[in-house]
């Protein structure tokens, strides 16, 4: 069986490179480059497990990573080449990525603005009337002290990766075994349901085979953007928590398997 998997949420490496810069509280225009290439490094290595279509263009970030980390390396003799005549490139590494970045941050920045513009503009317009017992019932999430998107999930997803290799290797079998992400996303309710609804986001995957463990983590994408799980950290670096919002869904849309 094979499949392709688009995740929207993963926008591109300086939309990366910005959630990392916000995460470890840096200032953008003094980027310590050895550290944020090696979170940068460790989230590449996940999305080379999961195999995306899109992973060319972050490793081509990496690169341009390196290669700035291996200049800022590189040392700097004053006065011994005087006496050469032609000119060396003074600049810092960094100040092209850094430019870069603080345009990207400008137009997302802009796009947002303009996302909450058009959703205020939407809510002038009427509506029919719609049943919202679902939302007078439902109780608020307590406690949410940060907003977990796709890349903390995906960090996440190294981080387990990277215990699991530690314990044992990841099985690798000569024939492809097929995994349906619907059948996953089942026995992902099945296991909150058994877990009073609420776990730990490391003990939905209980297994140790490559193919079984992304489309795990997968399935629990789409349980997420179809809202019937909602994923929780208390603070930074804390173990995410995943709770059941819905205990059914359309089981009838197989464009997932």
């Amino acid at each position: 069986m094979s499949y392709e998997v688009k995740v929207e949420a993963f926008e591109g490496p300086l939309d990366l490179l910005l959630h990392l810069i916000h995460r470890l509280e840096i200032d953008i225009y003094d980027i310590p480059v050895s550290q944020i290439t090696t979170q940068y490094m460790e989230h590449i290595r996940a999305l080379q497990v999961l195999e995306l279509n899109e992973a060319s263009e972050y490793l081509v970030m990496a690169a341009t990573l390196l290669a700035i980390k291996s200049k800022m390396l590189l040392p700097v003799h004053e006065g011994d080449m005087d006496d050469i005549s032609f000119e060396f490139d003074e600049q810092d590494p960094r100040e092209e990525l850094v430019s870069r970045l603080v345009e990207y941050r400008k137009f997302k920045d802009a796009s947002l603005a303009l996302k909450e513009m058009e959703s205020n503009r939407s809510a002038i317009y009427t509506k029919a009337p719609m049943d919202l017992t679902d939302l007078q019932t439902a109780a608020p999430p307590e406690n949410i002290d940060l907003e977990v998107n796709a890349y903390d999930m995906l960090g996440a997803f190294q981080k387990m990766l990277r215990r699991k290799q530690l314990k044992a290797p990841l099985a690798a079998r000569v024939a492809r075994q097929e995994v349906s992400i619907k059948d996953q996303m089942t026995s992902i309710v099945g296991r909150l349901k058994a877990n009073k609804g609420r776990t730990k986001f490391t003990e939905l995957f209980p297994s140790n085979d490559r193919t079984v463990l992304v489309v795990s983590f997968l399935s629990v994408l789409e349980l997420m953007k179809r809202q019937v799980i909602g994923v929780e950290q208390e603070k930074n670096f804390t173990e995410l928590m995943v709770e059941l919002k819905k205990e059914t869904w359309d089981y009838d849309d197989d464009s997932f398997e």
